[in-house]
């Protein structure tokens, strides 16, 4: 037997099969369990997930939730599916850069609505047709590039990256609040001849939240993304 010849993970059959809601038993679905584990994990983080926290979340027995969710490992799938949410809905493909941007846009509005979905999708290549969707939606809307498909997924990848870097490093800024202000400690620990180049951009102010936009700056650096794939777009 081939690797392509292996079954599914259930997780997996179960997505892609269409099935039907999970019959309820005294209350509890799979599609319950799931919202519950959701609004956990948005609460206390993955780490903070178990299937002793969930059952004590729905008030049942951890026994119970086995017989809709085989294991943590299952349940993180079905999460990741169901926690993505649909993408933004596909612009005039003449106007690749609006459609590839609302795209960028939502996966930031995604990872900040639930900042656990990033640690979740380290597990392996999205696989699931909640993050599927996404992927698909942005290759679609390099559709009207003129790129080839390998160099609109290299696109896409590169600003799936970026995106998820900025949100990560947004979202970990917003919760550390231990400690001097990171600009404050660079000046006191940088040295300029050292680090002229960083140096420059701190005595520039760059680094100073004051006047910050995360999401601004988050933008400001997609447009020189998109701007690097413009420079390949066939006229």
């Amino acid at each position: 037997m081939t690797k392509a010849d292996e079954p599914l993970p259930r997780a997996l059959e179960i997505l892609w099969g269409d099935a039907p809601p999970s019959r309820r038993t005294r209350g509890l679905s799979r599609e319950r369990i799931v919202e519950a584990a959701i609004e956990l994990a948005d609460a206390e983080g993955l780490a903070a997930l178990s299937m002793a926290r969930l059952a004590q979340r729905l008030g049942c027995g951890t026994m119970s939730l086995y017989r809709h969710v085989s294991n943590k490992n299952e349940l993180v799938t079905f999460m990741l599916s169901a926690g993505t949410g649909p993408p933004p809905r596909q612009m005039d493909r003449a106007d690749w850069r609006g459609a590839v941007a609302d795209w960028a846009l939502g996966l930031w509005e995604v990872y900040h609505r639930h900042p656990w979905i990033q640690q979740a999708a380290t597990a392996g290549p999205p696989a699931d047709p909640g993050q599927l969707s996404w992927l698909d939606a942005g290759l679609a809307a390099m559709g009207g590039t003129g790129l080839s498909e390998r160099d609109k997924l290299a696109a896409v990848m590169a600003i799936l990256h970026f995106t998820r870097g900025a949100a990560a490093l947004d979202i970990e800024a917003a919760g550390h609040v231990e400690g001097p202000e990171y600009p404050a400690l660079l000046r006191r620990v940088l040295d300029a001849e050292r680090y002229p180049a960083l140096a420059a951009a701190l005595e520039d102010g760059v680094f100073d939240a004051g006047d910050s936009d995360p999401l601004a700056e988050f933008q400001s650096g997609l447009r020189q993304l998109l701007d690097g794939i413009a420079a390949r777009v066939t006229p």
